[in-house]
């Protein structure tokens, strides 16, 4: 590798520490309140294009981050970012509020050591989401008093990783992907009394919750293609993602209002920095993709994660259900070689997604359906702006709860440099 790449590979690891210093919250919803919040199993900007597809295709122009195994597919050197936006209708029966939040979404680079053999690929991204605001009234019982409680939460998990995949065999390849989770997710439930004419009396009390991540996981990957005519292939991909405990650090405190928050308010401590852990079943992931090559892609992916096992910070388990996603996605590339007309350079993505999620409340679990439509636009020869636009709908108004009408963007970019890791002629 020449001086000139030396520092440009120094620059991207300086990007990941700026960027891990603005990592923030890049969805939002009310359910997120329930378990660790929201899993992205959806994958990255492209992949959210075909409705979260990924686990049996890859190509070199982005990252493979969903399955391991792929990485191999990236034969050049990419450097790879998108910030995502969601903005949701919240409705309940009565009433309805609509929501947003965005952020850096993930960060990422894949480096061929040996093309075609071996890529190694390192970044940033995010493993759950929490982010909601709800306001609960009620009235106090034998009373003439009534209640108003603002609970919040805001935070998730992250993970920088880094991965690798091998060509094992003549079309086999096989992946590992570490990931060192952080993060902290912060749940505050402020309660007020309230008089016959509507306004806060006595005093009003705080409960404060920090729940810090600090731990390691595994995602381990599995890739075979086979021709099925002369210009098709057939791929085959599998996922084993490995969870287990996930250890960290609970601080949690009652006091009078704003002051369980405060370092130094007063009040009572319930847990202060202990060492306390949370159990997160593995998630399983295959996918089937036909390939008609440098034309058209189309691919099926299921994932499914035993969530009803999943153990909350007290060790308890049956706050979450069982949860399955089901991903269909279609690529098409009109022709890659029409050096005059964009549109036809253009790659474009369509896919809808099924989802059970976790989320039970009110012996009701909560199901999530959702349309999208992406492509990736060449901005030169090699490097390209990638989009992805989901519409969908989350949960019901019946049995007294919420439906979640969204919208999700993610923009972002993918940078692509064919020089790197290439011995030069001449210096």
């Amino acid at each position: 590798m020449s001086i000139s790449n030396r520092l440009k590979f120094l620059s991207t690891l300086c990007v990941f520490f700026i960027f891990s210093e603005s990592f923030s919250q890049s969805s939002v919803s009310t359910y997120s309140a329930l378990g660790l919040g929201n899993f992205n199993n959806g994958g990255l900007t492209q992949n959210r294009g075909m409705g979260g597809t990924g686990i049996s295709f890859g190509t070199g122009w982005g990252l493979n981050y969903m399955n391991p195994a792929l990485t191999t597919r990236n034969t050049i050197f990419n450097f790879q970012a998108a910030f995502n936006y969601s903005r949701i209708n919240a409705q309940n029966a009565n009433d309805s509020e609509f929501l947003d939040g965005g952020g850096l979404s993930y960060v990422g680079v894949s480096l061929p050591f040996k093309s075609g053999k071996q890529t190694v690929g390192l970044g940033l991204n995010q493993l759950t989401s929490v982010n909601y605001n709800i306001l609960v009234r009620g009235q106090v019982t034998n009373s003439n008093l009534g209640s108003l409680n603002r609970i919040d939460g805001d935070g998730g998990i992250s993970e920088a990783y880094l991965s690798t995949g091998f060509l094992v065999a003549k079309n086999l390849s096989l992946g590992i992907h570490g990931s060192y989770l952080f993060g902290s997710t912060i749940r505050t439930n402020q309660l007020s009394l309230l008089g016959e004419d509507g306004l806060p009396t006595g005093v009003s009390s705080e409960f404060y919750q920090r729940f810090t991540v600090s731990d390691v996981a595994f995602k381990f990957g599995g890739h075979y293609h086979f021709k099925i005519g002369s210009k098709s292939n057939l791929h085959l991909g599998a996922i084993y993602q490995a969870f287990g405990n996930i250890n960290g650090k609970e601080f949690a405190k009652v006091g009078d209002f704003a002051q369980a928050s405060r370092p130094g308010g007063e009040g009572d401590v319930i847990r202060n920095n202990d060492n306390v852990s949370v159990y997160v079943p593995s998630n399983i992931g295959y996918g089937i993709t036909y390939e008609k090559i440098n034309k058209f892609v189309i691919g099926l992916d299921i994932q499914q994660q035993p969530l009803s096992s999943y153990k909350n910070l007290e060790g308890s388990t049956g706050d979450l259900g069982d949860s399955y996603r089901v991903g269909l996605g279609v690529q098409l590339a009109p022709d890659f070689t029409a050096v005059d007309n964009l549109l036809k350079r253009t790659t474009y993505r369509f896919g809808a997604a099924y989802e059970q999620t976790p989320f039970v409340v009110a012996n009701t679990q909560i199901r999530d359906i959702g349309i999208n439509f992406g492509g990736s636009v060449p901005v030169n020869s090699l490097s390209l702006a990638n989009f992805a636009i989901q519409l969908g709908t989350r949960g019901t108004t019946s049995n007294g709860l919420i439906r979640e009408n969204y919208l999700s963007v993610s923009l972002g970019f993918s940078l692509n440099d064919n020089t790197w890791f290439y011995k030069r002629v001449f210096e």
